[in-house]
């Protein structure tokens, strides 16, 4: 029997937010019957989204997130039993700052085919409206806890920003979202840097906007618990 396939399926970003999704991703999605998933729950409310006739108890679902580490003996267990397997994230596309990666990698090295589907990235969605440098950036997911080894990680990217003209753009657990933006107010240069924060990607309450650190101080948004990407650039001369 020759290899199942790995199917790396996308999800919405924001609840109400199926239609991001295209009909024949979801109708794929619903067509298999092996999964990795962060969430089992997650994963069983979106794929009733894509279809409510779909028989959720035919499904075999794996956990793989911060405290169940990735099982690569039964992704390759179910894959060279010739059984097709999806990944998903519990938003957007799965592999991309997620721990499906590890997952897609053990695929790579058994030779299986991997399958990536269209769906919507915060990353990329947020880099397009930013305004910022789409040729040359860099995602760096998260930055360091703590300070000052967080002031620290921000100026080093300030830097790198200005020498490379090169977007810079990374996350934060949106519990720690308005502390990050403080740190990062106090940390950039209030005239030289801008940041773009981009919160709620696709949602009804969705916005994207680009400003100088020193304008961003004088109108701090309230970031608490909302999904957030923030991107930093030079500002023009």
């Amino acid at each position: 029997m020759s290899l199942g396939r790995v199917h790396l399926i996308p999800v919405p970003l924001a609840e109400n937010a199926v239609d991001t999704i295209p009909e024949a991703v979801r109708q794929q999605a619903c067509r298999l019957k092996y999964y990795f998933v962060e969430q089992v729950r997650t994963a069983r409310r979106w794929l009733k989204a894509y279809d409510k006739e779909v028989v959720i108890d035919e499904i075999t679902f794996a956990e793989v997130n911060k405290q169940q580490s990735a099982d690569k003996a039964l992704l390759r267990e179910w894959l060279k039993a010739g059984h097709d397997v999806g990944i998903m994230s519990e938003a957007g596309c799965p592999a991309i700052a997620d721990p499906g990666s590890e997952l897609v990698a053990c695929a790579q090295e058994l030779g299986a085919t991997v399958v990536p589907y269209t769906g919507p990235s915060s990353i990329l969605l947020a880099l397009m409206a930013s305004g910022f440098n789409g040729q040359g950036f860099r995602f760096l997911g998260y930055l360091p806890v703590k300070e000052p080894m967080r002031s620290k990680a921000l100026k080093e990217l300030e830097q790198i920003a200005q020498q490379k003209q090169e977007t810079q753009i990374f996350i934060e657990t949106p519990y720690r979202n308005n502390q990050l933006l403080e740190e990062a107010l106090k940390a950039l240069n209030p005239q030289k840097t801008k940041l773009c924060i981009a919160v709620d990607i696709t949602a009804e309450t969705a916005s994207v906007q680009t400003r100088t650190i020193g304008e961003w101080s004088k109108h701090k948004p309230d970031l608490h618990k909302r999904p957030a990407i923030f991107l930093i650039h030079p500002a023009q001369s």
